[in-house]
């Protein structure tokens, strides 16, 4: 054990001695889609109501063409170009998004999976079949000719058709991915998540990471890790362990990004923990937020706009962007500080991680891989425990690095560590929805907020967002606590009827939601409209409706009140065990 841990430590030494010297992910280096005089005028002449169209055009001609176009163009005008040229030079040189993917239907769709039987309330099995239908319609294939001419495009290729979230999201996203996988095995899809599992294990090996989204500008930053997890999700559906073995050291290479480039040393108390936090070491405004990242450096002297924007790539890279948990000071945008955050759902997925890939290696009889990465684990745990846990709020709580604090804000994340189940003893559990309870999440009747505060991002209160209500849901749910199980039915039952009451108005689903108007609306905020779709939120509403759908209810009408009076009659009633 003491070579196991000797061996760990060294190799967390390793990996930020190399992150520190520069061994990270390719940045794109497109002088279009990336970075250059030609971005910088389209996307500031604002030709798009929305950045993100322009970096997601493909090129009519090869860049070299391209550039050497504009540049001529550039030199005629004298370095001012007029509007209505940058719209002839484009429409002449780009075509609309979207063009090198078609629309695809998997072909292991079946009209009628088993989970659909389990749901009693006649009008919620009808709305599941609408969503496990709508597969169909966010299936997205890449067409060869993105292979065979990779510069003319910003898409990324995958050789395996996908999932994509929807609305603006037209291509794959990497933490969406997990909770569209899971709805995906729950309508017996498995072809379909292995396909777009081998897309990730492939670009996991041509660029040693998973980049935020399917796009040659999204390569500077990764996202939530979550690849070990569906890796694990795929396997529990059909136990494919020469799919595994193949796989397994790509597996350990993403992990190894994450250690190698995102990990961070804290003394605290006589003692050296490593944990990690996100961090993009690039600057330069996102190509898909172009002017508003900008205009808000606008706001700052010039020597400091170089580290607000690798800020925003850190917290664009965090899944939340964004959030007033990523503020240091303030509810501004201005003051966000990502990478002085260690976050507790960051480490958690890394401690989920490291535990299914011990596992992982024990399946496959290699008892010393196994070993290390329980040790990694058992490291993790410690200093989880040691920083982000808080004995007298009873949750866990994101560490300030700058002034080596917790951030006391509530936010769902802080009960990721019961649902990744690196912390599951019965007294943590009770902890925590005490926790839940004192902050008075349970009287929200639409769902839990993202946060308590109004910053105006969307990622803040009012919005609440599907994969959040996993975090704290599946948690509870998979305690030993009758208590906190009852909790977790409640909010799930919530939620379920907040997208089903604004499914059967508006037939759609959408990425977010606000909770705070009194039937439930279609979230707000942040940097473009709420979009349509959408994969992640029909994954968690499917994995509610099959893991209650006995007791799931869609009826009109007030919503259940708040779970308080549930949680003070429990103990009453015998049944906390």
């Amino acid at each position: 054990m003491q070579g196991i841990n000797r061996m760990f430590q060294l190799g967390l030494l390793l990996g930020l001695e190399l992150g520190l010297q520069g061994a990270l992910p390719p940045p794109c280096d497109s002088q279009i889609y990336c970075t250059g005089e030609l971005l910088r005028q389209v996307q500031m002449a604002k030709l798009y109501q929305d950045d993100k169209h322009f970096v997601d055009m493909p090129l009519t001609k090869a860049p070299d063409q391209v550039l050497s176009d504009f540049n001529e163009l550039l030199n005629s005008s004298g370095g001012n170009i007029s509007r209505d040229h940058l719209i002839t030079f484009v429409n002449e040189h780009f075509q609309d998004p979207g063009q090198e993917m078609e629309t695809w239907i998997p072909e292991d769709w079946t009209p009628s999976p088993k989970f659909l039987q389990k749901i009693s309330d006649t009008r919620l099995r009808a709305w599941a079949e609408d969503l496990h239908n709508l597969w169909k319609k966010l299936g997205r294939k890449i067409k060869l000719e993105v292979s065979d001419q990779p510069d003319q495009y910003s898409l990324i290729y995958a050789a395996h058709p996908f999932i994509v979230p929807g609305g603006r999201f037209i291509e794959f996203y990497y933490w969406d991915s997990f909770w569209v996988m899971q709805g995906l095995l729950l309508s017996e899809m498995p072809g379909t998540v292995k396909g777009m599992l081998q897309n990730f294990l492939d670009i996991v090996k041509h660029y040693g990471h998973i980049p935020n989204g399917g796009r040659v500008y999204y390569l500077q930053r990764s996202q939530p890790p979550l690849l070990t997890l569906m890796m694990d999700q795929y396997l529990a559906y059909t136990d494919d362990l020469d799919f595994l073995r193949e796989n397994i050291g790509t597996l350990d290479l993403e992990l190894d990004f994450w250690m190698h480039n995102r990990s961070v040393n804290i003394s605290h108390n006589g003692e050296n923990y490593i944990l990690n936090r996100y961090h993009v070491p690039y600057g330069g405004p996102r190509p898909e937020s172009y002017s508003k990242d900008e205009e808000l450096a606008e706001l700052l002297p010039e020597d400091a706009q170089e580290s607000l924007w690798t800020e925003l790539k850190a917290g664009a890279e965090s899944g939340w962007d964004f959030s007033s948990r990523w503020f240091v000071g303030s509810n501004y945008l201005l003051d966000i500080k990502t990478s002085q955050v260690v976050p507790v759902d960051l480490n958690a997925f890394l401690c989920q991680a490291e535990e299914l890939l011990a596992t992982f290696y024990t399946k496959l009889g290699n008892t010393n891989m196994a070993q290390y990465y329980l040790e990694a684990q058992a490291q993790r745990k410690a200093a989880m425990k040691a920083l982000l846990w808080n004995e007298t709020l009873g949750s866990w709580f994101d560490f300030l690095l700058e002034n080596r604090q917790q951030n006391h804000g509530f936010y769902p994340s802080n009960l990721s560590p019961l649902w990744a189940g690196c912390f599951s003893d019965l007294d943590t559990v009770r902890k925590n929805v005490k926790y839940l309870e004192n902050n008075k999440i349970l009287t929200y009747k639409h769902g839990i907020p993202s946060s308590l505060q109004i910053s105006g991002q969307q990622w803040d209160f009012p919005n609440a967002w599907a994969p959040l209500q996993d975090l704290v849901v599946k948690g509870l749910a998979d305690s030993s606590s009758a208590q906190a199980q009852e909790v977790a039915f409640q909010l799930a039952q919530n939620w379920i009827r907040t997208n089903f009451a604004l499914y059967q108005k508006n037939k759609a689903m959408y990425e977010k939601y606000d909770i705070s108007i009194d039937s439930g609306e279609p979230g707000g905020g942040g940097e473009y409209e709420v979009q349509e779709g959408f994969g992640w939120t029909n994954g968690v509403a499917l994995q509610f409706l099959n893991r209650y759908g006995d007791r799931l209810t869609s009826r009109s009408g007030p919503m259940l009140p708040s779970t308080s009076w549930l949680l003070l009659a429990l103990p009453l009633l015998g049944l906390l065990c």
